[in-house]
């Protein structure tokens, strides 16, 4: 019962937005107006110095070596936690039935420094956690119909969001003057602390939703 009480030194998230605050088109594909080079520098330095990255089944970053990066990825379609047949140093991970420090602790990291990168449901489900949310936004680029980087938007902007759950703009950091190109870091208020171990009710029904297909089941005890 010891492990229960480690948590991550430090989550922080990573995604870049249209204006319209969309991370993929309506098929789910990120478009190449969202890949630019000095955004994917930023963000494939920052998951260099991460311990574990997390993402859904359809979000990865595809670069030379990020094989060897642990991750865990998030599905209905395990019970809790189970290792992944077709890709190293990955764990598929049900929220609904294990928690995030059973995950981290059973690749041995429970107080390592973890990477959010989406999609849309994982960048929620930790909106309570983050200590650090890095958003960068593509100058001049719309996605009408597209997928969220939080559900709600763009009802609601991506900023407003993020404020709503306690965190606060502090250091912008312009990474590609000719196009405008900047990430502004969120920080969680020096009032507001994280919730260790909260996730969304609602997103964690939504897992409990479809029956799960269990193969290569680990036991979350």
């Amino acid at each position: 019962m010891g492990n229960q009480s480690k948590h991550p030194r430090c989550i922080e998230g990573y995604a870049i937005v249209s204006e319209d605050g969309m991370i993929a088109a309506a098929t789910g594909i990120m478009p190449d107006s969202l890949k630019l080079d000095a955004d994917q520098a930023f963000f494939e330095h920052g998951l260099d110095q991460v311990d574990v990255v997390v993402h859904g089944r359809h979000s990865h970053e595809r670069h030379l070596g990020t094989h060897l990066r642990r991750r865990l990825i998030v599905t209905r379609q395990v019970f809790a936690i189970a290792t992944d047949p077709s890709l190293e140093n990955a764990l598929l991970w049900n929220p609904a039935g294990a928690s995030f420090e059973e995950a981290m602790d059973f690749f041995g990291t429970a107080t390592g420094n973890v990477g959010i990168i989406g999609g849309t449901v994982v960048f929620e489900l930790f909106l309570s956690r983050y200590d650090v949310f890095h958003l960068s936004r593509a100058p001049g680029v719309q996605l009408p119909g597209g997928r969220p980087v939080f559900a709600g938007v763009p009802a609601r902007t991506p900023e407003e969001v993020l404020a709503a759950h306690g965190l606060e703009p502090r250091q912008e950091q312009i990474l590609d003057a000719a196009s405008g190109l900047a990430v502004v870091n969120w920080q969680r208020s020096a009032t507001e602390r994280r919730n260790p171990r909260s996730h969304s009710p609602a997103l964690l029904d939504a897992y409990r939703s479809k029956p799960v297909i269990e193969h290569n089941k680990v036991s979350s005890c």
